[in-house]
């Protein structure tokens, strides 16, 4: 057993962190206040190989392998969640479903320009009465002569309003109950239209926003996968979708600490600093050993989808785990900043704010305890998780 990062990977997140230090950490409470989407900002990324940095060489990525992506998210939300998320939805539940389905003729069509930067994706699975019931869907692809009529409506959909290329799920078989009927596919941007743009209690630097599909007709080059077969698309991406907002929430509760830890060993208190009191010397510690484990679990999952393993209870424990921290420890952050914590002034009501959307999105955390009890006894039964 081997924790250390590679070299290349080591590279990959100095890079990153570096890029977050001069481009992001310095505009985010500004983009915050502002509730802006920094579109300027992935033109720089993308630059650097980060909308693609898991995506090969020949599809015109960085051709790092998933355990740096992960590394790219961490350091990312670290900086900005927003930003981590917007990068998060791109790679994994756009550009890399794509690879992992598509034909020769759709990996080369539509990942580039995703790797390349050219172009945001976004992931278009969730509806008004189907969420974690994706099965549920109603969002219709009527079948003709060369290809489908699409129409319906999809909400929560991230990165929705900028997006070039969607993977959107519809039922092309309306006879069919429940997940069997559903299909994938690749949607250009003009077949979509958003209609409202989400006020959010936190990641104010992203896009979430509801989306309208009237009639675009899509020919047979754009479905995705085996017709049918959109639900199976749809839970391997969010098995490995969870793992980046797993790491997502790392850096967030990262973060959260570093000011946290800052802050105690600055602030004083009835003659001395107040990391010299044993209540926030325990808070500290709880906090770091607890960013720790979740790191770990997040890198584990990382390293089993690298290598082709079943990674589907690993994701789940990694997100559900790595979530909760994120909330419970952007509070006790503030907790330790006092009045400081609640104000502006501080990051860290900006980091309690964006954290507890990891509970929810790419599967709520009672999802993914359900996907890890049916995994431990052994249940076939597959529990739908939203996107």
């Amino acid at each position: 057993m081997d924790l250390s990062l590679t070299p290349e990977q080591s590279e990959i997140q100095a890079l990153t962190r570096e890029l977050a230090q001069a481009e992001i950490e310095p505009h985010a409470a500004e983009w915050d206040r502002q509730e802006r989407f920094p579109r300027e900002l992935f033109g720089k990324l993308a630059e650097l190989g980060l909308m693609g940095v898991c995506i090969p060489e020949e599809y015109g990525g960085a051709g790092a392998d998933f355990l740096a992506y992960v590394l790219v998210l961490e350091e990312l939300s670290r900086a900005d969640a927003g930003v981590g998320v917007t990068v998060a939805v791109h790679t994994s539940a756009v550009a890399l479903p794509i690879l992992l389905f598509g034909t020769d003729e759709q990996k080369a069509r539509f990942v580039p320009p995703l790797a390349r930067g050219e172009q945001l994706g976004a992931f278009a699975l969730t509806e008004p009465e189907a969420g974690s019931d994706a099965g549920a869907l109603r969002t219709r692809a009527d079948a003709d002569d060369d290809g489908w009529t699409i129409t319906g409506t999809k909400q929560w959909i991230t990165n929705g309003a900028h997006a070039g290329t969607f993977l959107l799920f519809a039922r092309t078989d309306p006879e069919t109950p429940g997940a069997r009927g559903v299909s994938a596919f690749v949607l250009d941007g003009n077949d979509v239209q958003a209609t409202k743009e989400h006020e959010k209690l936190g990641l104010h630097s992203s896009s979430t926003v509801d989306i309208v599909v009237e009639g675009a007709h899509v020919g047979r080059d754009r479905l995705l996968h085996e017709e049918g077969k959109g639900f199976a698309v749809a839970m391997v991406t969010l098995d490995g979708g969870r793992i980046g907002i797993a790491a997502q929430a790392v850096g967030i509760a990262q973060a959260a600490y570093d000011i946290a830890r800052a802050y105690a060993l600055e602030r004083r208190q009835f003659g001395k600093r107040i990391g010299e009191f044993q209540a926030i010397q325990w808070k500290l510690a709880d906090m770091s050993t607890e960013i720790d484990a979740a790191r770990l679990l997040v890198y584990r999952a990382a390293e089993l989808k690298q290598r082709g393993e079943p990674h589907t209870e690993a994701g789940a424990k990694a997100k559900l785990f790595a979530s909760g921290v994120a909330r419970r420890h952007t509070a006790e952050a503030i907790q330790i900043l006092g009045g400081y914590g609640y104000t502006k002034e501080f990051p860290v009501e900006r980091f309690y704010r964006d954290a507890k959307i990891t509970e929810i999105y790419e599967g709520t955390s009672e999802i993914q305890r359900l996907v890890i009890a049916r995994s431990i006894l052994g249940l076939r039964e597959r529990t739908i998780a939203r996107g």
